[in-house]
């Protein structure tokens, strides 16, 4: 069973199982709506009141996952943009002609939607009008800044900032290496990506000046910002790493706080939508409820099979917490 310190808080007697039928790469809420995204074909959309509907999306595997609380929007490599929402009603926001992978997607403002394929980032807005950008190397990540229609992409030797109804060419943010994952502050001044390396880099969008975030374990592949935007919670080590972000300088110069330390390395981080709170998902399947004030630990999940956890997720009151594991075990914590 997953080791977990004595007397330690626990509120996994709230949990109401899931039976996914298969491997949740993704956890959403749609309203009070849990939605566990699968590594293949469906969504399984679980009410409330415990009833649950699995939603076919795709013709084979799902690679990307994202939502803005009122729809989910997939990827697969049936080369389909799918989106979904509370009531299982399903469209196709495109179709690759060429059936190429979608890699990536996001969601942006007033229902724009970006993809990747390959080496080709694509946007569509509810108008269906669509802006398309080859880049030199593939995608590595996508997110739209929560200020205008701009997407930020992330790739190799760094990140590129594209304003997709502009003819001006891409903002470009020079690092070497491979930019495989990036996100965006809440207040929109930083930009971060994760890195095939076991490092962060980032960068202060006024002036591009660079931050460099190392000391991990592992490849990071998890990151959330905390809901006030004053840190940024990431996966990658043993422990729970927050930067620190409230200052106009970031991280720079500055130590993070270092919480929750385990025996396994931590996964999957899910950030709190209103309190400083993070739910932490370690790769033995223990998730556990962190406390950013003084470190206070409350139990989820544990288990005794070592698998890791694949997804976290909030509602949007907070009062409810999605997880799921590897080995297909999944739930819905009631914490009201």
């Amino acid at each position: 069973m997953s080791d977990v310190r004595p007397n330690t808080p626990s509120v996994a007697d709230r949990t109401q199982p899931v039976a996914t039928g298969g491997s949740a790469i993704a956890a959403h809420f749609l309203g009070d709506t849990a939605a566990f995204v699968l590594s293949e074909e469906a969504a399984m959309l679980v009410k409330a009141d415990g009833t649950s509907q699995r939603v076919p999306l795709h013709d084979g595997g799902i690679l990307s996952s994202t939502s803005d609380g009122a729809r989910i929007v997939t990827g697969g490599d049936d080369g389909k943009v799918a989106e979904v929402d509370r009531d299982g009603t399903l469209r196709t926001v495109v179709a690759d002609p060429k059936k190429r992978w979608i890699d990536q997607v996001a969601l942006g403002p007033d229902g724009a939607v970006a993809w990747s394929t390959g080496k080709t980032v694509q946007t569509i807005n509810r108008k269906g009008e669509v802006r398309s950008l080859d880049l030199p190397s593939t995608a590595g990540g996508l997110a739209f800044l929560p200020k205008g229609f701009r997407l930020a992409i992330a790739h190799y030797n760094g990140a590129s900032l594209w304003f997709p109804n502009a003819q001006a060419k891409p903002e470009s943010l020079e690092w070497k290496g491979s930019h495989l994952g990036v996100t965006v502050s809440p207040d929109g001044r930083f930009l971060v990506t994760t890195m095939q390396e076991p490092m962060l880099h980032g960068w202060r969008l006024v002036d591009s000046k660079h931050m460099r975030m190392s000391g991990y374990a592992t490849r990071v592949r998890s990151m959330s910002w905390t809901a006030d935007g004053a840190f940024l919670a990431t996966g990658g080590s043993d422990q729970l790493i927050l930067w620190p972000f409230s200052s106009k300088d970031g991280p720079m110069g500055k130590q993070p706080t270092i919480l929750a330390p385990h025996a396994k390395r931590l996964a999957v981080v899910a950030c709190h939508p209103k309190q400083p709170v993070v739910a932490a998902g370690y790769e033995d399947g223990l998730v556990l409820l962190v406390r950013l004030d003084d470190g206070a630990e409350v139990l989820v999940h544990s288990s005794d099979l070592d698998t890791p956890v694949t997804a976290l997720a909030w509602s949007a009151d907070g009062l409810r917490l999605a997880f799921a594991c590897e080995d297909r075990t999944a739930g819905v914590v009631d914490l009201a």
